[in-house]
Parts: C-alpha cells; sequence; structure tokens
C-alpha cells in the first residue's frame, strides 16, 4: 500500500451537477431541439437555445455527437496544444458530469437527459437487497444478471425522448448484446466498430443517408487511463483520438455539426487506498459504488454512528456525507423514488484527496491506475465543443 495522501489544508468545496444548467442531462435534448427533431406537438412551444451551446451547432441540419470516454476538460486543456491540436481548435465550452461522475451513471443521464436520481442508475456498483450488481458488467452476485434483473425495468426510461424515431448509436461491436447497452441506450440501433477508423465509417454512412443524430461512443482513453494513468501512453491515445476527430470532420457533410463530450474526467491515485477498519467494518452489512463515490450500508440502529465516526476519521481526505444531505444538497438531482432510494446506502465517502476507498470484493477496481466518481473538477469538468465542416 502506498503512504496516505496528505489532508488538504482545507476542505474544498465539491463540485456540483449544473443540473438545468451546463449539465450533460442537456446536452441531448438541446441538440436534438437544435436539428428540429422534436415532435409536432412539441416542436410549437418557444424553447429558447441555451446560451452555452456551441456556435457551429446553430442552425444545424445534422448533427453527429461523439462521447470520449473519460477525457475531462482539465486533462485536455493541459494537453490540447502539444498533442491535440484539432480538439484544441472546437468551439465550446465546458459543462458539469454528474454524481457520481461514473460512466454507468452520466451515461444513462446523458443519453435520457435525466438526473440520477430520476433514471435510477446511482453508480458502477449498485445495491439490490442484499447483492451487488455490477452495472456495466450486469452481474448480479457474480452471475448474468440480464434475466435476474432486466435491464429495461431496472432503467425504464426512455433514451433520447425528443426524438422523431429511433436514434442510431455508433458503438463498440461487442457492447451491443450487454445488460448495460440495454438499459441505457434501450432499443436504439446500434451500429457496431472493430476498429477507431470503423467509427468513422460508421457515422459517415448514417450522415449519408440522412440520419439528423447521430450518437457515437469511443472509450479508449478511458481505458487507457485506467490502465496507464496519464503517462505518456494516455498523451499517445490522445493523439489517437484527435486524428480520429480529424476524420470524422472531413466526412462531415455540408450543414452538419460535429459535437465532442464526454462523461467524466480523471484523477491518477495509483496504489493510493484508504482501507475501512474493522472496527468501522463492524457496523457495516454492505459496500457498494466504487473506490472515489463508496457507499456504507449500515447495519440496523448503527448509522448515526456510522457517519460520526467516518467524518472524523475521514473528513481530512473526503467528503463524509450522509444519504439524506446527499439527496437535500442536490447531488442526485432530486428526491428519488423509494426503490431508487434503496440502492443508495447509508454513509458516502468521496476523496477530494487522491485516493480511493477499497471494497476487496470488487478485485478488478484495486488494478485501476485512474479512477473518477468523485466531485473534484478534474472528475466533474468535461468539454463541450463542435465543428462545422472543413469544407
Amino acid at each position: 500500500m502506498a503512504v496516505r495522501p496528505a489532508p488538504a489544508a482545507t476542505t474544498p468545496e465539491p463540485v456540483l451537477p449544473d443540473f438545468g444548467g451546463r449539465c450533460l442531462t442537456e446536452v441531448v435534448p438541446s441538440l436534438l431541439a437544435e436539428v428540429e427533431l422534436l415532435p409536432e406537438a412539441e416542436a410549437t412551444p418557444d424553447r429558447p437555445r441555451p446560451a452555452w451551446l456551441p456556435e457551429p451547432v446553430h442552425g444545424a441540419r445534422q448533427v453527429a455527437l461523439l462521447v470520449l470516454d473519460g477525457l475531462g476538460a482539465r486533462q485536455l486543456e493541459l494537453r490540447a496544444r502539444r498533442l491535440a491540436p484539432v480538439l484544441g481548435s472546437g468551439t465550446g465550452t465546458t459543462v458539469t458530469s454528474v454524481a457520481p461522475s461514473t460512466t454507468a451513471t452520466a451515461l444513462t443521464s446523458l443519453a435520457t437527459g435525466l438526473a440520477p436520481a430520476a433514471h435510477g442508475v446511482v453508480g458502477y456498483r449498485v445495491a439490490l437487497d442484499d447483492q451487488i450488481l455490477n452495472v456495466l458488467r450486469w452481474r448480479l452476485g457474480g452471475r448474468d444478471g440480464r434475466s435476474l434483473v432486466p435491464p429495461r425495468g431496472f432503467q425504464p426510461c426512455q433514451p433520447f425522448p425528443l426524438s422523431r424515431g429511433p436514434t442510431p448509436v455508433v458503438s463498440r461491436h461487442d457492447y451491443a448484446a450487454t445488460g448495460f447497452t440495454a438499459a441505457h441506450l434501450g432499443d436504439s440501433p446500434l451500429y457496431g466498430w472493430h476498429t477507431p477508423a470503423g467509427l468513422v465509417v460508421e457515422v459517415r454512412h448514417l450522415l449519408e443517408h440522412g440520419a439528423s443524430f447521430v450518437y457515437a461512443y469511443y472509450d479508449g482513453i478511458d481505458r487507457t487511463a485506467h490502465a496507464c494513468g496519464l503517462d505518456d501512453h494516455y498523451d499517445a491515445e490522445l493523439r489517437a483520438v484527435d486524428r480520429m476527430v480529424a476524420d470524422l470532420l472531413d466526412v462531415l457533410p455540408p450543414g452538419a455539426a460535429l459535437v465532442v463530450t464526454a462523461d467524466h474526467g480523471q484523477v491518477e491515485v495509483g496504489s493510493s487506498i484508504e482501507v475501512l477498519g474493522d472496527d468501522m467494518m463492524a457496523a457495516v452489512t454492505l459496500l457498494s459504488g466504487e473506490g472515489r463515490f463508496r457507499w456504507l450500508h449500515a447495519r440496523t440502529g448503527a448509522n448515526d454512528e456510522l457517519l460520526s465516526v467516518a467524518a472524523e476519521r475521514y473528513g481530512d481526505v473526503a467528503w463524509v456525507r450522509g444519504a439524506d444531505q446527499i439527496i437535500d444538497d442536490g447531488w442526485l438531482g432530486g428526491a428519488p423514488s423509494a426503490d431508487v432510494r434503496a440502492r443508495l446506502g447509508d454513509v458516502a465517502l468521496v476523496p477530494f484527496v487522491p485516493t480511493a476507498f477499497l471494497d476487496p470484493a470488487d478485485t478488478g477496481e484495486q488494478r485501476l491506475v485512474c479512477r473518477h466518481g468523485s466531485l473534484t473538477s478534474e472528475e466533474m469538468l468535461v468539454p463541450l465543443l463542435a465543428w462545422a465542416p472543413r469544407r
């Protein structure tokens, strides 16, 4: 184990999701409205264009949205000039992710336009009674969970709700049959790619055949950061992604716009791990969430004591909050239903220093170099960039 990171001199304020404003929840509805995919009954009321929507999107007849998993605004700002000139040339701003700033939650909010409290995908590993559902792998207690927990029952909200018809999705080919794809993308037709070049080809075909809105997803940056950290492997992957964006601009037809965003950023944690002591674990029945947004599920009657002990022990490295305070302070974007509330723990440990809280049952997470999930600016701020065709 590494030496524990130095405590912060003062406790910083968390970067909260800007629900209703510059937030991932607003991106897809705003883009769909711009290309006039609203049903006729909804198209007549005045829907003001958000001031933060990048100018190249204004009046576009087609939009391709490329989601670069794991590309935080802070990481891009530090590297764009020397490594990613095409991304650096985009017109736009930053928007916030959601809480927790993790792929399962953020991609569901992006696709549905809803806050986590509404869609219910409240983390990477979610409590269901006394078991844990791994949302990305859709495994419950180590078993395939697709028949045990039907994805569209777990997350019933429709993706791309303002679209006239099915929204084409361009994603890695082996994601088509996964439970998480069904949960956050519903019945959207998926056009699989095997390589980044294939992603460009599929987007080009869809735009040439008249698709008004195309949703494309690429996960190479996130995979690289998890495996290698923010080292030269990350830099090389960012260069490759920049070339892919250039290739997409080369095939963008007149009247179209390319938009790039992400689901979250990254913090390099390495081997810095916080292990909960036996005295705390004696008051805990279950751990859920992930290392940078760890939920503790308290034994009956131990909630207040667990919160007090956790705050005393970890308040110098993490925001320590009870579930009710997280809801009341708007982290999840509203009051969840009873079913969704039951998926939360009782006490959350959300680090603001580069460390993570270990769950011994989640062995895969222990190998990650970069992580995310917390409410630091490195994890919460993501780019929203746009381009018109080059020609």
